[in-house]
């Protein structure tokens, strides 16, 4: 099965977060929140505009970023957990770069 997202919508797969605080300790899955990036593997078309053309997406698939904890709606595809959501919800591109 295939997740094709729709105008701008975005499938973000959320990345895993160190489970280990900086003194050794392990966190347990129950107690540990649910991570705030994720790595974009499909992207929709785009808005379309009262014109009729199409907005491109600023984000492209493989694109590390950061969107706010509530953000997006969880479907489940072939078992594993995905988010969709509006490139609207997105607030920003993570690079390892100085910021730009």
């Amino acid at each position: 099965m295939k997740l094709t997202p729709l105008h701008d919508r975005v499938v973000v797969r959320r990345l895993e977060q160190e489970r280990r605080t900086a003194g050794g300790i392990v966190i347990p899955d129950t107690a540990g929140e649910k991570p705030d990036q994720g790595e974009v593997i499909a992207v929709g078309p785009g808005r379309r505009l009262e014109d009729g053309s199409r907005c491109v997406p600023d984000v492209k698939i493989g694109d590390c970023v950061l969107f706010g904890k509530y953000a997006g709606t969880t479907a489940k595809v072939e078992g594993e957990e995905l988010l969709v959501m509006r490139e609207d919800d997105l607030l920003g591109v993570v690079t390892s770069g100085p910021a730009q």
